[in-house]
């Protein structure tokens, strides 16, 4: 009878903390830790790509101009109509090659887990571009730094002081104000339930509304009229005067307030709390054990909210190596795991975003501030598996590969008895290809 042994730390490393191993690597068990932990660096980004300060400011050229045209026979070029959508395809392409080919896949999990808890959906032509310009030029850098780092950069990002409509939110004593600009909540709720001390975190109405003050004249530049492109503060947007929140009192003036106040809800208890719960969930188990979520807020409290220090707490801690498999792959987790294991020689990058839409996880599509779910229980419908088993058929049968080797690398000797005479047994290589993505052991990590 054939062995089948769960505990096998290479296959747990690859599945549970990243996307899984690529056709013909062989991680010794034994290594599985350091390799993982080798693996904690920051994303690399295509240098190629342009700056959200770039982008913003073509994209602002270019409604210049088709106001301008407005009325003429002429129509604006073609290429500057499609810019928004070929840049969104070319951060899409480098990232769909990167979790496919890397050798480390870690950092991208992590990324796309922080994109997700600081979700903002594409939903304009701007926000086409300023999407995965939040991960590349406001996630990526602070990844493995700060908490308090990340909250700062993310928050003066145009992407989320646009999408949660900051950027014309003046306090109604400021001189804009009183112009009669009004002031918006919306960032400023999603601070406090979504990004820092959760829904159950002890804030009330009035600590958003003291927020939202805080926060007002945090704003985003117009290239056109002003130059620049980015975060601007627009103190003559700034409601005056000293901001309570959650019993503490905030002096600083400007937009040095916010800033303290962002500061304070990075350091928060709850924060650390809500965090590493949202963590352990998103890698290890929809149920995280006390005692793991214990381990990773004292190396947030030892560390000053260090995310690579609470990494490595998750990474040495005994409950991230128990051998059952109690997540269910997200459709994004499915679809590249698949794609790592069969190393289709080229990837079509829109055919792939659809494909993704379909099984109902399309980049930067999300359609709330609170991003995708994370548990099984909103992946297993009905209808979203056999969504799957479409897309594992056409994708075996695209991509021709021994699904024994496949086996092997995937699973090595954690796929049980049954797994492995299905797939050894299947009429065709396509068949036993796609036996194998659908398998149990495949579809959880």
């Amino acid at each position: 009878m054939r062995t089948y042994d769960q505990t096998n730390m290479a296959i747990i490393a690859a599945n549970r903390f990243g996307y899984g191993l690529r056709a013909g690597d062989d991680l010794a068990p034994e290594q599985a830790k350091i390799w993982l932990k080798q693996g904690l660096m920051a994303p690399m980004f295509d240098k190629q790509l342009p700056s959200t300060t770039n982008m913003m400011a073509t994209i602002a050229k270019n409604r210049m101009e088709k106001r301008r045209l407005k009325d003429d026979a002429q129509q604006l070029d073609s290429d500057k109509k499609r810019y928004p959508r070929q840049q969104h395809l070319a951060f899409l392409e480098h990232q769909f090659n990167s979790l496919i080919h890397a050798e480390h896949t870690i950092q991208w999990r992590l990324l796309a887990f922080f994109a997700n808890h600081f979700s903002v959906t594409a939903q304009n032509d701007l926000m086409w571009v300023l999407a995965p310009a939040l991960e590349r030029d406001a996630i990526a850098p602070n990844l493995l730094g700060t908490f308090e780092a990340l909250l700062l950069a993310v928050i003066k990002h145009p992407a989320m002081l646009i999408y949660l409509n900051n950027e014309r939110s003046f306090g109604p004593n400021s001189k804009l104000g009183r112009r009669g600009k009004g002031m918006n909540e919306n960032l400023a709720r999603e601070i406090l339930e979504l990004h820092t001390l959760g829904v159950d975190g002890g804030y009330s109405q009035t600590d958003v509304i003291e927020l939202a003050k805080a926060i007002t004249g945090w704003s985003v530049a117009n290239p056109v009229k002003e130059n620049s492109a980015g975060f601007r503060f627009r103190d003559k947007g700034h409601e005056p005067g000293q901001r309570q929140l959650l019993g503490a009192t905030y002096r600083q003036t400007g937009q040095s307030q916010g800033e303290a106040m962002l500061t304070t809800l990075a350091r928060h208890p709850a924060t650390r709390h809500h965090l590493c719960v949202k963590l352990a969930r998103h890698f290890i188990a929809d149920e995280p054990s006390e005692i793991l979520v214990r381990e990773m807020e004292e190396a947030w409290l030892q560390s000053g909210g260090a995310i690579k220090q609470v990494m490595l707490a998750l990474i040495d801690s005994a409950e991230s190596w128990k051998p059952a498999r109690q997540k269910f792959k997200t459709p994004h987790e499915f679809v590249f795991s698949s794609l790592r294991l069969l190393q289709p020689p080229t990837i079509a990058t829109k055919r792939l975003a659809s494909a993704l839409k379909q099984l109902g996880q399309q980049p930067h599509k999300a359609g709330s501030p609170a991003g995708y779910p994370d548990t099984e229980a909103d992946w297993l419908g009905a209808k979203a598996l056999m969504t799957r088993i479409d897309w594992a058929t056409l994708a075996a049968g695209r991509y021709r590969r021994n699904a024994d080797e496949l086996m092997q690398t995937a699973l090595a000797d954690s796929a049980s008895e049954r797994t492995y005479n299905k797939v050894i047994r299947a009429e065709s290589r396509a068949q036993a290809t796609t036996l194998l993505l659908l398998s149990p052991e495949f579809q959880r990590r």
